[in-house]
């Protein structure tokens, strides 16, 4: 198939993606079959670097070191230390980055780069563990590794197959499943993941509801006795739709707009007459301060509210959370 889309009167765009699908398609038929101990193998390795706190050193030169960037940088977010070498500033210095026993991840399709094999007697020497990537098992840089991944493609997407394309789509996969079962094995979790992205869409999904919640002087509270006029002051002033109802820092309910409304409705010009006790909701939904916003969010687009009461370990109030505060996420 991969032949036959490389015929030149085959000019449809989707062949392209087609031949880089064949060759993951194959790579994970290798990972289910002859790679599966060389993968495992190397998995163990860099579980054994993490657990000692050893660096990954990835490298690799052109199209490959964009691969090899990415890959240090998927290692970096899900928990392994790692960094990117660029081969020829580490022979003109940049080797001292690599510390005795470090494990080094070379990414190479011919394994005969000679940047990257001018680097071997170095690393013997500072008895690096060396894992590489290659297209051939019997090139240089494969036969001097401790652990050989196959990279190989039957052909590169590229209509002269020339470009790098399904070459280094499969290595950028097969460094993703690496760093991933590394992160599976050491247990990494969605609390580690987030620590280590506090910024952005991702950053906020993933941050605790404590880190986004309006407390202190910000929430809104009345007691028990507070009558109406005060509590739609308070409510007011806030600016989030809602106010707590507490007795110290006990939760006895709660009064949103909604609340508001029907009171007006069922009691007209006496409504203000009442107290905040009378009227509050008694059971109102509350969330702990080390939930994640995703699930905030999601517990509020369920239950079609827009806020929610947020309770300590001991059940004390520490603040609110407004739908408004979560808009920038998504769940999914």
């Amino acid at each position: 198939m991969a032949n036959e889309a490389h015929k030149p009167s085959d000019t449809k765009p989707s062949s392209f993606v087609r031949i880089e699908a064949a060759a993951l398609s194959d790579l994970a038929d290798r990972l289910d079959d002859t790679m599966l101990a060389p993968f495992t193998d190397a998995v163990e390795q860099l579980v054994r670097a993490a657990d000692n706190r050893q660096s990954v050193i990835v490298t690799g030169v052109g199209k490959s070191g964009i691969i090899a960037r990415k890959i240090a940088a998927t290692l970096r977010s899900t928990g392994t230390s790692a960094h990117f070498l660029q081969p020829s500033e580490a022979l003109h210095g940049d080797l001292g980055m690599i510390a005795r026993g470090d494990t080094i991840l070379a990414l190479s399709s011919s394994g005969e780069t000679e940047e990257l094999l001018r680097l071997l007697p170095t690393l013997k020497r500072l008895g690096a563990r060396l894992i590489s990537f290659c297209s051939c098992s019997t090139s240089t840089l494969a036969e001097a590794s401790d652990i050989f991944l196959d990279a190989s493609v039957s052909a590169e997407a590229c209509p002269l197959n020339l470009a790098p394309t399904a070459s280094t789509t499969v290595m950028l996969a097969l460094g993703d499943a690496l760093a991933l079962e590394v992160s599976r094995r050491r247990g990494w979790k969605a609390e580690d993941f987030a620590d280590l992205h506090p910024g952005g869409r991702l950053g906020r999904r993933l941050s605790r509801v404590r880190d986004l919640m309006h407390g202190g002087e910000a929430l809104p509270s009345v007691s028990a006795e507070t009558p109406m006029p005060q509590v739609i002051h308070e409510m007011s002033h806030k600016k989030l739709g809602m106010t707590t109802v507490l007795d110290g820092g006990s939760l006895l309910g709660m009064i949103s707009d909604g609340d508001l409304r029907r009171l007006l409705e069922r009691d007209g010009s006496h409504a203000l007459e009442r107290s905040a006790g009378e009227i509050m909701n008694r059971q109102p939904l509350t969330i702990e301060g080390d939930a994640f916003a995703s699930t905030a969010l999601a517990l509020m687009e369920e239950r079609k509210i827009t806020s929610l009461i947020v309770t300590g370990e001991c059940g004390q109030v520490e603040g609110v959370l407004h739908l408004h505060d979560l808009w920038t996420i998504n769940p999914a």
